[in-house]
């Protein structure tokens, strides 16, 4: 089931021919339980919703996709958090020498067609979208066995992780955790639907340009592992949406005026347009400025096709 948010925060489904069905009247009390309280409690109870949801999709006449207004599937997660270099993009990095560590991003997801903003940062020349496959937990979550991981998740959804390179890092809040800089979407797809997660092709452009081009079993950490360790240090709530880091290869900058696009395998393709007051007042990018960028940047995170 593809489980999405559209328009004035009503929650549908996609059904056959690319229609959404209207299924908000499944949860009761939507108005008291609010946006992210909603999807929590359909998330967090969906076997107990499901023969309703499939009923009202069913009833449903259904809007064409083309013509509702896609909203981030998860509005507000309790937490948003991303694997920090989690995949095997380079001979050095070996799973061994990989740990398995997160940081937090801004639980404030961007939709569909709602813009990724940069702001205005002293030496930080390059802003870069970086396209990961995430995952929503379904299930409350504590010191939860490998073996049983899987079980805890409720879905799958395309997530940009949108990065500012090349300043000095003294934490991952500036870097990674501003606002707009978790764009998601177009949807949840539940766990059903995909047979291995860890086998799916991930696609990003950025205006007619492609960029990433990778599949997921390169991950060093796959899910379970993820789980697993995060849960001996924090609870995990219904609707927290976990994204598994990326491979670096094919990434380059976005800057306002742009379109980034993300498809995975099986879930869905979304845009986001990029504003702001970011990197292109220092003008057009040229060798010169190239080079001078991809000097500042990490080991293994060089630009490319810039």
């Amino acid at each position: 089931m593809k489980i999405l948010r559209f328009n004035d925060d009503r929650i549908g489904v996609l059904t056959d021919g690319d229609l959404v069905a209207d299924v908000s009247d499944a949860v009761d009390h939507r108005d008291i339980r609010g946006p992210q309280g909603t999807m929590e409690e359909l998330i967090g109870r969906f076997e107990t919703y499901k023969d309703r949801i499939e009923e009202l999709a069913g009833a449903a006449e259904g809007v064409p996709l083309a013509d509702v207004t896609l909203l981030a599937p998860v509005p507000r997660p309790s937490r948003c958090l991303a694997a920090f270099v989690n995949y095997l993009d380079s001979p050095e990095r070996t799973v061994d020498k990989l740990p398995n560590e997160f940081f937090h991003k801004a639980p404030e997801l961007v939709g569909p067609g709602s813009p990724v903003v940069l702001p205005d940062m002293d030496q930080v020349p390059i802003f870069q979208p970086e396209a990961e496959l995430a995952y929503v937990i379904g299930r409350h979550a504590k010191n939860v066995p490998e073996a049983e991981a899987m079980d805890y998740v409720f879905g799958y959804v395309p997530f940009f992780d949108i990065s500012a390179r090349g300043m000095v890092r003294r934490s991952q809040f500036l870097p990674k955790g501003q606002d707009t800089f978790a764009p998601c979407g177009p949807w949840i797809t539940t766990a059903d639907e995909i047979a291995d997660p860890h086998n799916l092709r991930v696609r990003s452009w950025v205006n007619d340009e492609a960029r990433q081009d990778y599949n997921t079993r390169h991950m060093a950490h796959f899910i379970p592992d993820q789980i697993a360790w995060l849960t001996r240090f924090i609870q995990l709530q219904p609707g927290d949406v976990i994204a598994t880091g990326t491979y670096h290869e094919g990434l380059g900058p976005c800057n306002p005026g742009d379109t980034l696009h993300i498809e995975i395998e099986g879930l869905g393709r979304a845009s986001f347009p990029v504003t702001g007051d970011g990197p292109p007042k220092m003008g057009p990018w040229n060798a010169a400025a190239r080079k001078a960028a991809a000097a500042k940047l990490e080991p293994g995170l060089a630009i490319t096709r810039v």
